[in-house]
């Protein structure tokens, strides 16, 4: 999402009911719990601080502290599309660094339709009652007119928004490749950095979305459909194969029994496909978020997951290798955009598009020529 501003409404402010609130100890499982503080309620400051413009301290303080008001504010500068607010972003992210490392954090995917919103407040609801302060960043599509978001996941969450351990963040795909907003990490680590310590990403569940959020969480939950063959549902073995656990979802009413059915089919196709944690087979389980059934099941797959893999070591090592892949992305990202950004580049790539289409020119000659152009020395396209 390109915000062009860091004074923005609500929205940027995320969503539950109050400031965080405090939360202390142990339970469901061996993962850590982060601290929140209690934040004040004046009017008056609470308006100040949306309208002034913060320094990068108050910014840092603010994420730590856990002021929902300035973490919002500081996703809205990180998502900025504005140069200026670049090197500002920046230097937030790198100071919150050894706050964060401490969230379990989950991708969940799925077809539109499978009920991803709906899983998400039940299961978030599930873990705020175990003592957890939860965080959701729904990756929306954006329009095409305004760049905004288009689905609206605060008011299809409407009871998980209402707690204040929850803070819930719709951002635009702002035409990302695969509908992952490109900040999505960087706002995970300040929501870590906030004290959120689940932190769930949901996908539009179209394109490549898949692999890329695969690329970003810890744990990676499947929702499927019963009744519906996988071909129907658009999903690929490649899919299947990256998740950590799949949850035939809406099993209630008349459906519980075709949940059933479809829960051995996939159990049975799961065995010929090659885990990708260590030690680890991945279930199947079915569970309704309408009557709350086998969420809690679902919460104690993830609970033994996390643990069994943190004790082993393969969290800390996909976490090592995520931050690779992050790195060989910004990189990508970043000379693709400043090559696309050249003036020269721009003026000559429409004609040379134009060529391309009509055959004059062939595109690996385009391709030369433009970056021949913009670096200033031949370049060796095999």
């Amino acid at each position: 999402m390109a915000k062009n501003s860091d004074t923005q409404d609500s929205f940027e402010e995320g969503f539950g009911g109050g400031e965080p609130a405090e939360t202390t100890g142990r339970s469901g499982g061996s993962m850590s719990i982060s601290r929140g503080v209690e934040q004040p309620t004046n009017t008056a400051a609470s308006y100040l601080r949306k309208k002034r413009t913060l320094t990068v301290d108050e910014h840092v303080e603010g994420i730590r502290a856990g002021d929902r008001v300035i973490l919002g504010r500081t996703i809205t500068l990180i998502e900025s599309s504005l140069p200026e607010h670049h090197a500002k972003a920046l230097e937030i992210v790198e100071r919150i660094m050894p706050d964060t490392g401490n969230a379990v954090r989950i991708g969940i995917t799925g077809v539109p339709g499978v009920g991803k919103s709906t899983f998400i407040e039940s299961f978030g609801q599930h873990a705020i009652a175990q003592g957890r302060r939860v965080a959701v960043l729904a990756i929306d599509p954006s329009s095409e007119i305004s760049g905004g978001s288009i689905m609206g996941d605060k008011t299809r969450m409407e009871k998980l928004s209402g707690s204040d351990a929850a803070f819930i963040r719709p951002s635009p795909s702002a035409g990302s490749l695969g509908g992952v907003a490109r900040k999505t990490r960087e706002v995970m680590l300040l929501c870590e950095a906030a004290g959120y310590d689940i932190v769930f990403i949901e996908t539009v569940g179209v394109g490549q979305s898949e692999t890329m959020v695969h690329g970003m969480v810890d744990f990676f939950l499947l929702l499927m459909l019963a009744g519906a063959g996988d071909e129907m549902q658009g999903i690929k073995k490649g899919i299947i194969e990256l998740a950590d656990a799949m949850v035939i979802h809406k099993a209630d009413g008349d459906n519980v029994h075709r949940a059933m059915k479809a829960k051995e089919e996939f159990s049975g196709a799961l065995h010929y496909l090659r885990p990708q944690a260590p030690g680890w087979t991945p279930p199947v389980l079915t569970a309704s978020s309408l009557t709350g059934e086998g969420i809690t099941d679902v919460w104690e797959t993830m609970t033994e997951f996390h643990d069994t893999m943190t004790a082993n070591g393969y969290i800390a090592a996909r976490r090592r290798k995520q931050a690779v892949n992050w790195l060989h992305e910004t990189i990508q990202h970043s000379l693709r955009e400043r090559f696309l950004s050249d003036p020269s580049t721009a003026e000559r790539l429409p004609l040379l598009e134009r060529e391309v289409q009509e055959g004059t020119t062939p595109p690996l000659a385009a391709a030369a020529t433009l970056l021949k152009n913009f670096f200033d020395e031949e370049i060796d396209m095999f």
